[in-house]
């Protein structure tokens, strides 16, 4: 059977939900010992025990580059190697031009663009050569739709950080790339159309915004963790830098 992530251990930050609990499941079913740090002890449980025994987790705030720097020394404590970084950690809060409010964007830009640097600047120390560090991005980047600047800018940032810091890391063998989902089919998802529309009308809600994408529907989780996992792995040896699309191609047309 082959496994590309086998004997890699990988660090997946918001990992316990959504996106990030995909991505954890991915990386264990093709061999990857995987870390997952989110905010609450009790969620992170609970991942870990839908992900199986070759998870575990650690409470750490992204924002706190303390929280980070201790997490990964536990990471190098309990397997005494760290192979792969999935930034994964991230909040989306919209509001209009003229709506916008400082706590708003204090806290979005605190967890996507400060979250992001906290998470992998503590690893590049300890990723080896053939390293790899995924950030996952969003559509929101180049397509922020009215009332997302915001999200979409914290999500531009990241894409700047990428460019750069492959040439700051030039010759470590470290590859770093960006996996940006389109819309993503995840309880969080379910529980906001919800909120906004009803319970009733939840089903036909995700199935529109699917209506306009060439794929006709929005992704699984496992989906994002499947391109996570290909960046993450030997087959991509050679793609460093790079945003990709994971949209179901939304982005193209």
């Amino acid at each position: 059977m082959n496994l590309p992530l086998e004997g890699k251990v990988a660090v997946v930050t918001g990992g316990a939900s959504g996106v990030g609990l995909g991505i954890a499941q991915e990386f264990v079913e093709q061999g990857a010992r995987v870390v997952i740090t989110d905010l609450r002890q009790e969620q992170l449980d609970e991942a870990v025990a839908r992900i199986g025994p070759n998870s575990s987790g650690i409470v750490a705030d992204v924002v706190k580059l303390a929280d980070m720097e201790a997490a990964y020394q536990e990471v190098i404590a309990r397997h005494g190697q760290l192979d792969a970084v999935v930034a994964n950690a991230g909040i989306g809060a919209h509001a209009p031009l003229g709506a916008i409010t400082e706590e708003q964007f204090d806290r979005t830009f605190d967890v996507n663009a400060k979250g992001v640097l906290f998470t992998v600047q503590p690893a590049i120390a300890l990723l080896p050569p053939g390293g790899t560090v995924v950030v996952i991005g969003s559509t929101a980047s180049i397509q922020p739709p009215a009332g997302m600047g915001l999200y979409g800018g914290s999500k531009a940032a990241v894409r700047a950080f990428i460019r750069s810091w492959i040439q700051d890391i030039k010759g470590t063998g470290i590859r770093m790339n960006i996996l940006s989902p389109g819309a993503v089919d995840t309880d969080s998802l379910r529980s906001a159309l919800g909120m906004a529309q009803g319970a009733d009308a939840v089903a036909a809600a995700v199935r529109r915004m699917g209506e306009g994408n060439p794929t006709g529907r929005i992704a699984d989780p496992r989906e994002i963790g499947k391109a996570v996992a290909f960046l993450s792995s030997d087959a991509s040896s050679f793609v460093t830098g790079v945003e990709l699309f994971a949209d179901g191609g939304m982005a193209q047309v």
